[in-house]
């Protein structure tokens, strides 16, 4: 019985005649730099758009519903400063994540002059992307949204419309981090809100006639909840309050979940060294072992430092060769 090589497909780039240069165009005038990085996908800018305007969202539930009407000013103030802190570096992280070029490889570089000025030696192989016609370094894949070919791409997000790679896997694991925070910010806010809310002035926006005769609250103080609820718990009558809060609280919860998976994710695949598209297909590693350690470093930046939390901070990774080969 014949076996079938593992890495049937990456082997057959190997053979010499597969490159074929001559059918590669050479790649065009490279742009000026600190060209922006920007995909033109629909399905990502929609997704783009609704990741803003859910942060935004919740934005206005938190400020304008439980924290500017509340009369416990320093509960207020030390909460909008978290939130809007932890608020404006998920975004600020968002935007690194999705203009920075994850790692793409100079496209339609696979022709004859550039294989000859590799100056190869004997025994070293290169791979060729047939669908860019680039010379793929090793760990690095083809994305069909991008259009490029991306070194150590890990996966396609749509939510940051870009591939999450080499250059911009740090601002990426910032972003799922900052989002999940401020999801369970928003969370604990909610829970304290309802159960303030509930027990003091919800309760009066909900009697009878028999139960405000009981307590001497007058028919003309109960349709007027805005002016008798205001100044505890939301700007809003409960009923609205009541539906926003909720809102939020859908939003919270299933972005702490999701983001939270994420961000696990990502940081178990920089340990490990290894993409989610080489534990996907399973690939045989060929890279050198690192520890864990000198694993973080290499994606948030060396030494250690307090910009590994700033979107802001370029991580220093060193000066590696974005061309490696197997021999």
């Amino acid at each position: 019985m014949m076996l079938i090589p593992t890495h049937h497909f990456r082997n057959i780039e190997r053979k010499p005649e597969y490159l074929q240069p001559e059918k590669c165009v050479p790649p065009p005038y490279p742009g000026p730099v600190g060209t922006m990085w920007f995909i033109r996908d629909g399905c990502g800018i929609a997704c783009a758009i609704v990741t803003w305007f859910l942060v935004l969202y919740a934005e206005f539930v938190v400020l304008f519903v439980m924290l500017i009407p509340s009369r416990d000013y320093v509960y207020s103030i030390i909460n909008g400063i978290v939130f809007n802190l932890l608020a404006f570096l998920a975004l600020a992280s968002h935007c690194r994540a999705m203009l920075t070029d994850p790692g793409a490889v100079p496209k339609g570089n696979a022709t004859k002059e550039f294989i000859e000025s590799l100056q190869l030696k004997p025994g070293q192989v290169v791979y060729k992307c047939p669908k860019c016609c680039s010379i793929k370094p090793d760990r690095a894949h083809h994305c069909s949204v991008c259009k490029r070919c991306i070194r150590k791409m890990d996966h396609h997000c749509p939510w940051v419309n870009n591939c999450v790679g080499e250059n911009n896997q740090k601002y990426f694991v910032l972003f799922t981090m900052y989002i999940a925070l401020i999801s369970l910010h928003a969370l604990i806010m909610v829970g304290f809100h309802f159960l303030h809310c509930f027990e003091e002035d919800w309760t009066t926006y909900g009697l009878n006639r028999e139960e405000m005769a009981e307590t001497g609250i007058s028919l003309h103080e109960k349709m007027q909840p805005l002016n008798f609820s205001s100044t505890e718990c939301s700007s809003f009558s409960p009923p609205t309050t009541v539906i926003l809060l909720i809102l939020l609280c859908f939003e919270g919860l299933l972005f702490l979940i999701f983001t939270s998976v994420m961000f696990g994710t990502q940081v178990h695949s920089i340990c490990t060294d290894e993409t989610g598209i080489e534990q996907l297909k399973k690939e045989e590693r060929r890279w050198a072992k690192k520890t864990k350690w000198m694993n973080m470093k290499a994606v948030f930046g060396h030494p250690f430092s307090l910009g590994w939390a700033s979107p802001f901070a370029t991580p220093d990774q060193g000066k590696a060769d974005p061309y490696q080969y197997v021999v």
